[in-house]
């Protein structure tokens, strides 16, 4: 009997759905960090203008959303934690190296989302303190901002990467 997406018996049901769900969990933290790297850019422009008040508004929204992505990184570890689970039962040694590199690649991402969240908090301390007067350091904000914006590039790389080696995992096990 053919289970999802017309799988044959040797991929475990719980994998199946552990990947189809990771992918789109995946998917909706690509698209809320993009969302992050437009206003950051913002954020920058605000900062180069010292309105600190605006900056510092508009950080506090991109933590609220990073907040979503934390959540999701959340519900993603726990879809690889399944498929992580369920790799042994996959009777094809090439379709579990394929599945094995699709985990590795969603860990990688989830690793990554710890440090855009952690660059988040930064930037928010250093808009708050020029707001209060305390902090004027000036390179900073954009330097962060660079960070952030290397970490979003290598949230989407591993995504790639992970989505690739699913789509080699299906060509395997269809035949």
């Amino acid at each position: 009997m053919a289970g999802i997406l017309g799988f044959s018996g040797g991929v475990p049901q719980e994998f199946a759905n552990s990947r189809l769900q990771g992918a789109i969990i995946a998917q909706n933290i690509v698209r809320l960090s993009g969302e992050s790297v437009l206003d950051l850019a913002e954020i920058n422009r605000l900062d180069q203008a010292r309105n600190y008040t605006e900056a510092l508004n508009l950080a506090a929204e991109v933590v609220q959303r990073s907040q979503e992505i934390r959540d999701e990184a959340i519900a993603l570890s726990r879809e690889v934690e399944k498929m992580t689970m369920a790799l042994s039962e996959i009777r094809s040694l090439e379709a579990r190296q394929a599945a094995l590199e699709a985990i590795a690649n969603r860990l990688a991402l989830i690793s990554r989302l710890i440090n855009y969240s952690g660059y988040l908090g930064q930037l928010l301390d250093i808009l708050g303190g020029r707001f209060d007067g305390s902090y004027v350091s000036y390179g900073e904000a954009g330097r962060l901002i660079d960070q952030i914006n290397a970490e979003v590039r290598a949230i989407n790389n591993f995504n790639k990467q992970a989505t690739r080696a699913m789509e080699r995992f299906d060509e395997i096990v269809k035949h």
